[in-house]
């Protein structure tokens, strides 16, 4: 991996368009291709990325932009589409490069591994004509829990938690921004699921669009009796 710490701005170019001004910003290039531009604020999200697979070229500026104070151009082309990450760096702060080896992943606790693995093996849980894509969709910032689609052929993204809250909503929102920027997925739209979840989480769900259903650990097992409840 690739850190870069410099002052730059940054236009992404393809099926949208976006601009980042001139501002000190940390640049990370990872093995698989993908780059991405984060500030200091923000949490964990980046500014802006580019997927893998991608290929990135460094070159000098032309002269109206040496005029303007950059000293090398970095453009970041994805292999699928025409989109294009252009960084214009005015000054490199710092810059380093880490081996970091093969990640052994996420590993998560009991409860969640198994509602992930009863939800893809009962996907139509989540509504009569669903179908499972496969487990652990991985993408460049992390693996969406489940992937599937739904009656009418859309694809959906589903994010497991025991117990759901913002964050988990945050998350997945992150997920879908990504994934709808493939031509080939998108669009796609989101499901958070959780044994609980809280009310701040549904409210911020339903404000981004992302459906919440609750599922029920022990009835997925085969071990709810409720022929056997009192209420």
């Amino acid at each position: 991996m690739r850190l870069v710490i410099a002052r730059c701005s940054v236009d992404y170019v393809g099926r949208l368009k976006a601009h980042l001004p001139l501002a000190t910003r940390l640049l990370l290039v990872k093995a698989d291709g993908s780059v991405l531009v984060h500030s200091d604020g923000g949490s964990y999200k980046p500014l802006n990325w580019m997927s893998p697979p991608a290929t990135l070229r460094v070159s000098s500026p032309e002269d109206v932009d040496l005029e303007l104070g950059v000293m090398e151009q970095w453009t970041v082309q994805s292999a699928k589409t025409d989109d294009r990450l252009i960084i214009n760096i005015h000054e490199k702060l710092d810059e380093s490069s880490h081996d970091l080896g093969v990640d052994p992943g996420l590993i998560k606790d009991g409860v969640e591994a198994d509602l992930q693995r009863l939800l893809a093996e009962q996907i139509e849980t989540l509504g009569t004509g669903y179908s499972l894509i496969r487990r652990e969709y991985f993408t460049a910032i992390g693996p969406v829990d489940i992937l599937a689609r739904d009656a009418e052929g859309a694809t959906v993204a589903i994010e497991l938690k025991r117990r759901g809250d913002i964050d988990g909503v945050e998350q997945l929102t992150r997920y879908l921004e990504l994934l709808n920027r493939d031509p080939l997925l998108a669009p796609v739209r989101g499901i958070f699921a959780a044994q609980q979840i809280k009310p701040q989480a549904k409210v911020l769900a339903n404000d981004r669009g992302i459906a919440c259903i609750t599922l029920d650990y022990d009835a997925m097992r085969g071990v709810d009796d409720s022929e056997s409840r009192l209420f």
